[in-house]
């Protein structure tokens, strides 16, 4: 089936119809998609708002399901954390309390980071919008702009247990600092903090330095079968530890930046001396946090809205649709 033009007009004054159709067609796109992206904007702006540092914060229940080995809960206000009390029983150590030190808040790297992602992603959309841009400069913004929102679905959704080929053994130099805790933790313990799921996730893990001589009693125990090492899996891996924590202010992300005059700390780059150890015991917590559980749905549709904005400026441009 053809289509024919009727009266035939040139090569030459088609190909001049053809421009000028898409002109028109671009530029009342620009127009519909003004729109959008305001409405885009504003949406971001109200998702945003789920991470802004409103006091009292949101109260999340830290605790181990079905049974005493972890219980109590943490404040969450923007990023930080900024008090908790954890009761800790573990196998392997004596009963003790976390306690979080009111004057060294901890500052979770990636609610860090999604707060800078966010925050981009308003700037670009607010400059998108200010006036009507080139089509290619709109293109290019609007690619950014999915690259920071893709980013953020990543940092919330976190990375699954076990995934990839070699266990994320970032805790090693990126644990909350001993004086974060009151009284702070010696060397033994290992706190660290991060997201999975649009949930808050704790892991706890109980440390000895791997060259600390086993008793004659223990390794009769465990030849003969009376005791048994407990099983995870980080056991009989020996992993260089930061025991005093992160540097001040550094960052487990590229785009993370820690608060100037921030106490206490993120979790990054350690510092001090590292010792080799071996995990004894290792107990992982989730706690849901309805902010972020929304956070995480709002993401999602903004990500959709988006693609098919790029997708629809892409076809009427004449461009591959190229988009993730």
């Amino acid at each position: 089936m053809s289509v024919a033009i009727w009266p035939p007009i040139a090569p030459e004054q088609l190909k001049i119809e053809e421009d000028a159709t898409q002109a028109r067609e671009l530029n009342w796109l620009l127009t519909n998609l003004h729109t959008t992206l305001r409405t885009l904007k504003t949406s971001l702006e109200e998702t945003y708002a789920l991470l802004a540092p409103i006091d009292p914060g949101s109260t999340l229940v830290v605790s181990t399901p079905r049974h005493e080995t972890v219980k109590g809960h943490i404040t969450r206000v923007g990023t930080r954390l900024i008090k908790g009390n954890i009761a800790v029983k573990l196998r392997t150590q004596p009963p003790f309390t976390l306690t979080l030190d009111a004057a060294h808040v901890v500052h979770v790297p990636e609610l860090t980071t999604l707060n800078t992602l966010l925050t981009q992603s308003i700037d670009l959309l607010a400059l998108c919008v200010s006036e009507r841009p080139d089509p290619r400069f709109l293109r290019d913004q609007l690619r950014l702009l999915a690259d920071y929102l893709s980013e953020a679905v990543g940092l919330v959704k976190g990375k699954e247990p076990g995934e990839g080929s070699q266990a994320d053994t970032r805790w090693t130099s990126c644990s909350v600092p001993p004086e974060c805790f009151n009284p702070p933790l010696d060397g033994s313990m290992s706190v660290y903090f991060t997201l999975q799921d649009a949930a808050l996730v704790m892991y706890l893990r109980a440390l000895e330095p791997a060259d600390a001589p086993v008793n004659f009693g223990t390794k009769l125990a465990l030849a003969i079968g009376t005791a048994r090492r407990l099983e995870h899996d980080e056991a009989d891996r020996v992993f260089g530890y930061c025991p005093e924590g992160l540097d001040e202010g550094a960052g487990s992300v590229s785009r993370e930046r820690a608060p100037a005059g921030a106490r206490g700390g993120g979790m990054g780059k350690g510092r001090g001396t590292e010792i080799q150890v071996f995990v004894r015991e290792k107990v992982r917590i989730e706690s849901a946090d309805p902010s972020l559980m929304s956070l995480s749905s709002k993401l999602g549709a903004l990500g959709s809205v988006l693609a098919l904005a790029r997708r629809n400026l892409a076809v009427v441009m004449g461009e591959d649709v190229e988009l993730e």
